[in-house]
């Protein structure tokens, strides 16, 4: 363990009344999560390991070491006081599987059930009902549908009843439609945030990818990247931003999970932007994601589902 990340606070459980899933926050304390491990997805089976360019990744698959990350990440998970639940395996699954944020959208209404822009991802939508479902008797408020397009790595709670979406390759605009159709009746507004081109409809550039709430106030920003309307909008919201250290924007520097509390979980290969978000008063702990999420492109949040944070 580093010698700068501190020790967490110990959580007290959670009361029996506790509901056992919610949405609507980025940065309350993170209580139940999913994720996907590459052993899950399938990293070590030959077959889908040869598609990596296809997917996007930088090189090919190392199973192993991306195994071993990911035992990081979780304990990393386990230390903050999260309960994880693992995806079940399925032939269906790809290597981005383990980037397990996009395929679902927890609220408090129930679990919203994405169509993935990434056509191989669409199967992940439905094993993350089942597992809601048979699991967490979660019900399902809505299950997008084509034409629409939608992940939720494009979609921040800038507060419990407002729903920021981005709109790009990933979502768009049918998708975000069908999301104001379902929240609109519960009193949440959706607001659709556009995307940049940036490296074209075949990468991976999420919302998500250029802002992450760490609390109630403050965004960790890519500010070049972001629309002026989203940024204007963030600050009527009374968001303050620390920006990444821009020579660390290829390692995923934006992409930083809060635990609650002031805590964040980020990537160790970040240690600039990581010591700007310490000298800002957060306890920032890290996990090393050269194999695991530099190469595929998703970072603490995109590899976690988080279905409950109270």
């Amino acid at each position: 363990m580093a010698k700068d990340q501190g020790t967490f606070p110990i959580e007290m459980p959670l009361p029996a009344e506790t509901p056992r899933f919610n949405g609507h926050s980025m940065v309350d304390p993170l209580r139940r999560v999913v994720v996907c491990s590459p052993k899950t997805a399938g990293w070590d089976k030959a077959e889908r390991a040869a598609r990596w360019r296809e997917l996007g990744f930088l090189h090919p698959p190392n199973f192993e070491k991306a195994q071993s990350q990911h035992a990081e990440l979780g304990r990393q998970l386990d230390l903050a006081g999260a309960e994880i639940l693992e995806l079940s395996p399925s032939g269906e699954l790809t290597l981005d599987a383990v980037y397990a944020h996009d395929a679902s959208l927890a609220t408090d209404f129930g679990l919203v059930v994405m169509r993935p822009g990434k056509e191989n991802r669409i199967a992940e939508a439905r094993l993350h009902l089942e597992l809601c479902q048979n699991q967490l008797h979660m019900p399902r408020l809505l299950e997008i549908a084509e034409p629409a397009r939608t992940e939720a790595g494009d979609m921040v709670w800038l507060n419990s009843k407002t729903l920021l979406v981005g709109n790009g390759y990933r979502t768009n605009a049918h998708g975000i439609a069908q999301m104001q159709a379902a929240l609109s009746p519960e009193g949440v507004e959706v607001i659709a945030a556009p995307l940049p081109y940036g490296s074209g409809p075949s990468a991976c550039l999420h919302l998500m990818s250029l802002i992450s709430l760490l609390d109630e106030h403050t965004a960790l920003v890519d500010l070049p990247w972001l629309a002026v309307v989203t940024v204007e909008l963030l600050k009527a919201q009374g968001y303050g931003f620390i920006e990444i250290d821009y020579r660390e924007r290829g390692t995923l520097a934006c992409n930083v999970l809060s635990l609650g509390n002031q805590r964040l979980l980020a990537l160790e290969e970040n240690a600039k932007t990581n010591a700007k978000l310490r000298a800002a008063g957060f306890d920032v702990r890290t996990f090393p994601g050269s194999e695991l999420s530099i190469n595929g492109g998703g970072g603490p949040t995109c590899l976690t589902r988080p279905l409950l944070r109270a």
